[in-house]
């Protein structure tokens, strides 16, 4: 009976170890892609292969070049960014991306929401934890 119990557990663990390998993202809220845009252009101006390349830097190292374009481009219409041409001497004219105050101020709303959502899911994990163990020592 021991012995069934270890290696349910064993298959448990391999199943979540799996599952964190091949779904880094999915936990993470709806439209965070957005919010990581917010920050990253607080922190500085940018274009967007740049903005691709801070995007994995981040953790979203799935980004996707369309989707974050299309992202860019609605934040644009939305009034939250705005872009220019910048021309260059070594290579072709690049549309740099920054914040515009109504921008700020929803970066400092996502700020929220996410601190927000970082505790609810801290208080879910330390209870999942506290199961966990429970059953672990009772399979001891």
């Amino acid at each position: 009976m021991t012995r069934i119990r270890t290696t349910k557990i064993a298959h448990r663990e391999e199943d979540m170890a799996r599952r964190e390998r091949e779904e880094p993202t999915g936990g993470l809220p709806k439209n965070f892609l957005r919010a990581a845009l917010l920050l990253l252009l607080a922190e500085e101006s940018s274009h967007g292969y740049d903005l691709l390349e801070r995007l994995q830097a981040l953790g979203l190292r799935n980004a996707d070049p369309g989707g974050l374009y299309r992202a860019l481009r609605a934040m644009e219409q939305e009034n939250l960014m705005l872009s220019v041409w910048q021309t260059s001497e070594i290579g072709p004219a690049r549309r740099t991306y920054e914040l515009t105050d109504e921008g700020r101020d929803w970066h400092h709303a996502w700020a929220g929401t996410l601190r927000e959502t970082s505790r609810v899911v801290g208080d879910y994990l330390s209870r999942y934890d506290a199961l966990v163990e429970r059953s672990n020592l009772r399979t001891r």
